[in-house]
């Protein structure tokens, strides 16, 4: 079999499965593992896929850059940030993460209700500037451009003092298995610093995202209280996470 045809057969059992397990492909292809892990470490490069330990998982499409990210904004998303939005309380303490569903969650808090926003991404303040009754606190620290938000030692330092009621986090892959992940190394680790400040997590995910995996670790599954997402998204991707018991919100 030519390297182009197995490389395709790999792909379509991704597609078909949700997961490639080297050590079985390796068999029913009649190859050693060490063909396939090089298979999958090509396809990687390329970005059709993620490897993981003994084989690989579908690789999040969710890698734009924010300007990129904007300009596609789907109703999808736009639902799930006004989903979102109409969960914070008044007299709340709520964190905001970076991105572009993010910012449909500030772009949907009524401008009558008063609470405090805590985020680390200067487009999400400034969605909130003519919101009379909301105060904005703003992490600061290194930019990390990609996604607009301060990253680093201070940031995570600035958290620490923080004790929120909710947090919306925004991430690249939600994975049954592999919890929540990001691209980002320092990114993930402030995502998970503002996660383990809120009494409650909210993961903000569009459906490109569920069942895809990114690089890095942000928190698992067990440490979130539900996960929002559009209401079309497909019964298909919601039903291992309902199943690991998680609330799935359909907004």
């Amino acid at each position: 079999m030519l390297t182009t045809q197995r490389k395709q057969q790999i792909l379509g059992i991704l597609k078909r499965e949700g997961q490639v397990i080297a050590k079985d492909v390796a068999e029913a292809m009649e190859v050693s593992e060490d063909t396939i892990r090089r298979d999958l470490r090509e396809l990687a490069q390329e970005g059709l896929l993620q490897r993981v330990h003994g084989g690989a998982l579908p690789a999040s499409p969710a890698v734009a850059d924010f300007a990129g990210r904007e300009a596609l904004t789907a109703e999808g998303k736009v639902a799930i940030g006004r989903a979102a939005a109409g969960m914070i309380r008044a007299g709340q303490v709520a964190i905001l993460d970076g991105g572009t569903t993010a910012r449909q969650v500030a772009r949907h808090i009524p401008l009558e209700l008063k609470a405090t926003v805590v985020t680390h991404s200067p487009t999400i303040a400034l969605e909130l500037v003519n919101h009379a009754e909301i105060e904005v606190i703003l992490i600061g620290g290194r930019m990390f451009k990609h996604s607009v938000v301060a990253v680093g030692a201070a940031a995570i330092e600035a958290i620490a003092g923080i004790h929120a009621d909710v947090f919306f986090m925004g991430v690249t892959g939600v994975h049954a298995k592999t919890g929540l992940t990001t691209g980002d190394f320092e990114e993930a680790a402030v995502k998970r610093a503002l996660c383990r400040a809120a009494a409650e997590t909210y993961v903000l995910a569009s459906s490109e995202k569920l069942g895809a995996a990114s690089p890095y670790a942000v928190v698992p599954l067990d440490e979130v209280s539900g996960i929002i997402i559009e209401h079309g998204a497909e019964k298909a991707l919601t039903k291992p996470f309902e199943k690991r018991g998680v609330t799935v919100i359909r907004a």
